[in-house]
């Protein structure tokens, strides 16, 4: 549920600029029998100047029968129902019984100046507001103007399945299993700026589109290294379980265009690194 949020600079800037050679953030997987599925790193939540995407996704996407994404766009219906419940305290409990007293009164004086009522924001759960804060529209950003929301037009236009690698309940799990200290961790650290974070997005964005994972892993892993558990909570224990089921779509026999966010890509524990050990060639597109 969280977006890497997104700066422009051309691409052969940015290559000369890094020393490297990259591509796109796609990749087409393959085993040794020749059976093959594409891999692709998602920005979810972009702007229409993002546009045009690299044309490595509409390579992927044509030269696949399916489209999976993290969750199944059909569930997302019923997202907003299914957060708000999970979310909210049931009658008679709200916020101030599950934090800090300094937590609370800082929350109420923030919520203050923005003109929310106690009686509001008291509610819903730290996690929950958290998400609230983060939400894509407030830096400026549409979820339908990110990969997915592209991919899924052109699924839809084209009658080409969809499904996903997790389900809702599943995803949503992420933040509702969380505990009462570490769902106030989550919300707490929205409030601590980002250094740099204008010009960290625009590298962001700029590492996605020239497929640059490990840029990307690292300033994830920077913005994790004070909850370094929930790194392994929503990135890393999601990559493991996400592997058997991109394996079996390698072995169906048909050709799949697996998309995920971006940020899940790079690192030891990444998932373009857990496909390399199980000896799979992965070739950037």
């Amino acid at each position: 549920m969280r977006v890497i949020l997104p700066g422009l600079v051309t691409t052969v800037a940015v290559c000369v600029l890094s020393m490297h050679s990259y591509g796109a953030c796609v990749w087409r997987v393959s085993d040794d029998t020749g059976k093959v599925l594409y891999l692709g790193g998602s920005i979810h939540a972009l702007t229409s100047t993002d546009y045009p995407l690299p044309a490595a996704y509409n390579h992927a996407f044509d030269a696949s029968a399916h489209l999976v994404l993290e969750a199944n766009p059909k569930e997302f219906r019923d997202l907003p129902k299914n957060v708000l419940k999970a979310g909210e305290y049931p009658k008679g409990d709200n916020l101030k019984n599950h934090v800090d007293p300094r937590t609370y009164d800082y929350l109420r004086r923030f919520f203050g100046l923005i003109k929310v009522p106690e009686e509001k924001f008291s509610r819903y759960r730290p996690w929950l507001l958290a998400e609230m804060l983060e939400a894509p529209q407030l830096h400026g950003l549409s979820l339908d103007l990110g990969v997915e929301g592209f991919l899924i037009r052109r699924a839809q236009m084209n009658s080409k399945p969809i499904s996903g690698l997790e389900t809702l309940k599943e995803g949503m799990e992420i933040m509702s299993g969380l505990t009462d200290r570490q769902s106030e961790t989550v919300l707490l650290l929205t409030f601590i700026p980002t250094e740099h974070g204008k010009e960290q997005f625009a590298t962001m964005k700029e590492a996605w589109r020239r497929g640059d994972t490990e840029t990307l892993w690292r300033i994830g892993h920077q913005q994790f290294r004070d909850f370094p558990s929930m790194e392994e909570r929503e990135i890393n224990a999601r990559n493991h379980n996400w592997i058997p089921k991109i394996e079996k779509y390698l072995h169906s026999g048909q050709i799949y265009f697996v998309v995920v966010g971006a940020g899940h890509m790079g690192g030891p524990d990444g998932v373009l690194a857990l496909l390399r050990q199980r000896s799979y060639r992965i070739e950037q597109l």
